[in-house]
């Protein structure tokens, strides 16, 4: 089965690698917009145009499901995009759901962390309504984490001084936050610094677990559950040949060795995140 992934950049990585553990042996296209990116800072009308040019490409590439790994895109054109083309579209939302039921029986907060764009559309809002009885959840804009993974910059200083600004801005801890829900898919990357900054007593939620199981659900396929087995990428050609990915960059594929390496790099970041 040919299954169609996407993001404004390498956040969606994450749920690529997630598929990777998940459903080792299907075919996937992952598609990363880099010529717009970030989309959380664009006008809907904006957002709505590339993500329709996307879902048209990958179907001309003749896959099966397409999955839109971006938050923003979700919540601004999911509904638009699933109208107007007749194939399984599943997107993602901030995983305030499984937060809160993680979390029942701790009478501490939830911080939900996510674009400019995410927070003020009404999708997020009409979750917190629903989910969200006890108005446990505290939003934050964190808008600078895309660019900073767009840039491989992980664990630099400027990196821990944003992400400390902006939590101290709620004044955040463990002692406050029980969960930090991760609304976007290029804040896993940073992990280790959440930890660090706000405490271990935090749990760290995202949604590419929820995605990718509801994606096996409605193709009916067998989901892996070793969550132990760490996949080691060791050479470009691993992450082509080994897991049956063909890599696009707004439309142009990516066969470069040097281009390549750059998500080679990226989701051994994301196998070296998965234990925070």
């Amino acid at each position: 089965m040919r299954i169609g992934i996407f993001d404004s950049g390498i956040g969606g990585l994450s749920v690529l690698n997630e598929a990777y553990h998940r459903l080792p042996d299907q075919e996937y296209i992952f598609y990363a917009d880099t010529r717009h990116v970030p989309y959380g800072t664009k006008s809907e009308e904006e957002i709505r145009g590339y993500v329709d040019e996307i879902v048209r490409f990958l179907i001309e590439k003749k896959v099966d499901a397409i999955v839109i790994a971006c938050n923003t895109a979700t919540s601004v054109a999911a509904a638009m995009v699933r109208e107007k083309y007749d194939l399984p579209i599943l997107g993602m939302e901030p995983a305030v759901k499984p937060a809160i039921e993680e979390t029942a029986d701790d009478d501490r907060r939830i911080l939900v962390m996510a674009t400019p764009v995410t927070i003020r559309e009404k999708k997020l809002e009409n979750l917190l309504l629903r989910v969200d009885q006890q108005h446990k959840a505290d939003l934050l804009e964190m808008p600078e984490l895309v660019k900073f993974a767009e840039r491989e910059e992980f664990d630099s200083e400027n990196v821990r001084d944003y992400i400390r600004k902006q939590f101290s801005s709620l004044g955040a801890s463990d002692e406050k936050y029980s969960a930090l829900v991760l609304g976007c898919t290029h804040f896993n990357y940073f992990k280790p610094l959440y930890k660090e900054i706000l405490g271990e007593k935090t749990h760290l939620i995202d949604g590419n677990y929820g995605t990718i199981h509801h994606l096996g659900d409605v193709m009916g396929l067998d989901i892996k559950n070793d969550d132990d087995k760490e996949i080691i990428f060791n050479q470009p050609q691993d992450i082509v040949v080994g897991f049956n990915t063909t890599y696009y960059e707004s439309g142009d594929e990516i066969t470069d060795i040097n281009r390549l390496s750059k998500y080679l790099r990226m989701l051994s970041r994301l196998e070296f995140v998965r234990k925070f």
